[in-house]
């Protein structure tokens, strides 16, 4: 499929940079002016989630828990019981890691329907340091049975994204992070739940990333062209993994390399290698956050410090393909 996206959106200096939780916020607020079944709950961070856009336009359909996540979670249990669709929402470290089992037990087993949409994500949370930098998010949700994991590459997906979660049946996790990002597809790429994109065919190697990460391996891709031949796959849906359009590429060019902001151990790595190992083996590495906890400090020096910046990422991809 050709993808279209924004005009010169390899320039970091002439595309525009949106948080992708500014799309996701935008888009709740969005949905909920046709779904009227729709409830939002909070735990004292709607602004900083952008959930404020729905609590402003519907009041009435939004309800403020204070910071008492694992209440959100029941609450979220409760309406979806009562045929309501609830979108509860806050900062992934505390929606996901510390509400993690009563999800389990209330939402997750009963496969009910409740759309969990974070914020804070990976490193790109920054400067409020370890305790809300989750990076193992992915692999907590990916793990329950009845989950479906999505993790936007930029603001319009992430739009997208929260809007597409209300179709789907049981838990659905929305993956965004609160740094800006480059915007770089349009209300006019293709978005599907499922389906993973190839951004940019290639050959030789097949690069996979979700999140921001993808805009890198685009770059990466385009800087590299007179070397070597890179397919680009946007994995915006950890779960359910698309095999086909993995298969069908790794087949074609023999090698893997995927990289995220998220623990290597559990996250997106984790789950295509799983699937190569099972049904076509090549030489593979997961880049991402190396089974370790960082520190406080801008989101841009962090993604420097621990190679997930462009450059680093770019270091890594090509020690690969050195190596294979």
């Amino acid at each position: 499929m050709d993808y279209k996206f924004v005009e010169n959106y390899l320039d970091e200096k002439s595309v525009k940079w949106s948080p992708m939780r500014e799309g996701a916020g935008l888009g709740m607020a969005e949905l909920g002016e046709t779904k009227k079944d729709m409830v939002l709950l909070g735990a004292d961070t709607i602004e900083s989630c952008r959930a404020h856009y729905f609590a402003k336009k519907f009041p009435e359909r939004f309800i403020q828990v204070g910071v008492a996540e694992q209440n959100l979670i029941g609450l979220s249990a409760g309406f979806a019981y009562a045929g309501k669709v609830p979108y509860a929402v806050t900062y992934a470290a505390f929606l996901i890691g510390r509400s993690w089992e009563p999800i389990r037990t209330t939402i997750a087993y009963p496969n009910n329907h409740v759309i969990f949409v974070s914020s804070h994500t990976g490193l790109a949370t920054g400067s409020d340091g370890p305790t809300h930098q989750m990076t193992e998010d992915i692999a907590l949700t990916r793990c329950l049975p009845n989950f479906t994991v999505i993790c936007p590459c930029d603001h319009e997906q992430a739009r997208k994204a929260v809007k597409a979660a209300y179709d789907l049946v049981g838990p659905v996790y929305v993956r965004n992070v609160r740094e800006a990002t480059p915007a770089f597809t349009t209300e006019n790429t293709p978005f599907e739940v499922g389906k993973a994109q190839v951004f940019r065919e290639g050959k030789d190697l097949t690069a996979i990333g979700h999140g921001y990460v993808v805009h890198s391996l685009l770059q990466i891709a385009e800087e590299l062209k007179d070397q070597i031949s890179i397919e680009v796959i946007n994995l915006h849906t950890i779960k359910p993994l698309d095999k086909e359009t993995l298969l069908a590429s790794i087949k074609k060019t023999g090698k893997v390399f995927t990289a995220e902001d998220h623990n290597i151990i559990g996250g997106m790595g984790s789950a295509v290698a799983e699937m190569i190992a099972e049904n076509f083996p090549v030489p593979m590495y997961r880049h991402g956050v190396m089974d370790q906890f960082a520190e406080s400090g801008s989101a841009k020096d962090l993604w420097a410090k621990y190679s997930l910046d462009k450059e680093g990422i770019k270091k890594a991809l090509l020690e690969f393909i050195k190596n294979n």
